[in-house]
């Protein structure tokens, strides 16, 4: 039997068949897939083989295989430096939402999710939440900023998910796709997905006044039916995005602002730090790329991994 893989709990999966029937899945013996390093070989979204476990009481699958991933989006795994954690596969669209503060999203964060969605050729929009509980500083800076991510060739909304500001818009690119929503714990996910689809009464929790961090209410990711032609994934609040498997060499080439430039460096390996007529550092100094993306590029570059979970953005 064949079916997607809806939610993960680490040891079993409930995979869904396209005639809507849904088994609890277990992996068939050591499965490992070739050439990743991922504490979970499988993840929410992966198409696979099953066959029905007839021995035990309870009617179970036994997963044999993983189909050929059309994406998939990976961090580093919070515990296990070397190793990555497979957030999700699959995918058509992911949302990143941002909140200026309650709790802070910065740019680092927002920019290293960013270059992995390039990398492993996933469509980002930026959503940034809670507008309607901004004074007008803080609009300003959410003006700021998708003004910075909208000149590089990133859609920017803003919304409410407690008044529904602009989630037609949101509905509108999410129907006849499957799209993943992330963040950090926090940012309004399960409360954003519970306005858009009331049925789906997804756990919220409110901000940890004494961290200004929000709880996390995800434990696993887990994919759902929507009644409008589309499907989500909603996924644990991440604290910090370490970008994984890239080379240093092309790390530029997923900050489209930079790609473009390259070709107008001297050095055609050009790393954009040291190098003599850049034309990225010129661009740099004539305000024509953001200081805080060039910032985000620099410790991504530097395998700033110390600050990459922690790091404030400083306005200039």
């Amino acid at each position: 039997m064949t079916g997607r893989v809806y939610k993960s709990t680490g040891s079993w999966y409930t995979v869904k068949t396209q005639l809507g029937q849904t088994y609890e899945c277990r992996i068939k013996g050591k499965f490992r897939l070739k050439d990743i390093k991922s504490t979970n070989p499988i993840a929410v979204g992966d198409f696979v083989d099953f066959e029905l476990d007839t021995k035990s009481d309870v009617e179970t699958g036994v997963i044999n295989t993983i189909h050929d991933r059309q994406n998939y989006i990976v961090r580093k795994s919070v515990n296990l430096s070397k190793q990555t954690h497979i957030i999700a596969s699959n995918i058509d669209l992911v949302f990143l939402l941002i909140t200026i503060d309650n709790p802070p999203t910065f740019t680092s964060f927002i920019d290293r999710f960013l270059v992995t969605a390039q990398a492993y050729d996933i469509k980002a929009v930026l959503l940034f939440n809670k507008i309607d509980t901004y004074d007008q500083e803080t609009l300003d800076e959410v003006r700021y900023l998708a003004h910075v991510y909208r000149q590089i060739g990133y859609e920017c909304i803003g919304i409410s998910a407690k008044t529904g500001k602009n989630l037609d818009k949101v509905k509108t690119l999410m129907t006849g796709k499957v799209s993943m929503f992330t963040g950090h714990s926090g940012v309004g996910k399960s409360t954003l997905v519970n306005t858009i689809e009331p049925s789906l009464d997804l756990k919220t929790k409110s901000i940890s006044a004494q961290h200004m961090q929000g709880q996390h209410t995800t434990t696993f990711a887990e994919m759902f039916d929507l009644s409008f032609d589309a499907k989500i994934i909603d996924t644990p609040g991440i604290k910090g995005f370490g970008v994984v498997d890239m080379e240093k060499e092309e790390i530029g080439d997923y900050f489209p602002e930079f790609f473009a430039l390259k070709q107008d460096c001297k050095f055609n390996n050009c790393l954009h730090i040291e190098e003599p007529k850049c034309a990225v550092k010129l661009a740099l100094e004539n305000n024509e790329v953001a200081a805080s993306r060039y910032k985000s590029y620099v410790q991504i570059i530097e395998g700033d991994e110390e600050h990459y979970r922690t790091d404030i953005w400083e306005k200039e």
